[in-house]
């Protein structure tokens, strides 16, 4: 499965993004889509994720901020980022799993000024 991220800018703090992530192929095939940012000079991290059942989770620091979401007739999987933060800086990556294996889309980058 081939994954296409966009949605990244430059936001002020406290302002709100949508990232979308389009895979080539139906959601319903893909065990579980995550979204992962990595900021410069750290590791990459899970943000969220949502399983082909649909229950989600989020890492601690986005919950209440973040939600993902799946569009199965699109092949589209969302992160709707409000409330945003300078922390939440970084490339920003969609993941796939399945299982012939696990795939990652190319990055986009979300820059939060204060």
């Amino acid at each position: 499965v081939q994954l296409q991220a966009s949605g990244g800018g430059l936001v002020q703090a406290g302002g709100s993004l949508r990232l979308s992530c389009a895979a080539s192929r139906s959601t319903f095939s893909i065990n579980a889509i995550a979204w992962y940012r990595q900021a410069p000079g750290k590791r990459r991290e899970m943000v969220a994720g949502v399983l082909s059942g649909g229950i989600t989770n989020y890492r601690d620091s986005v919950k209440g901020r973040f939600t993902i979401s799946r569009d199965n007739a699109k092949n589209t999987v969302y992160l709707q980022m409000n409330s945003l933060k300078p922390e939440d800086t970084a490339v920003y990556y969609c993941n796939a799993v399945m299982p012939t294996g696990q795939f990652w889309g190319q990055g986009t980058l979300v820059t939060v000024s204060s």
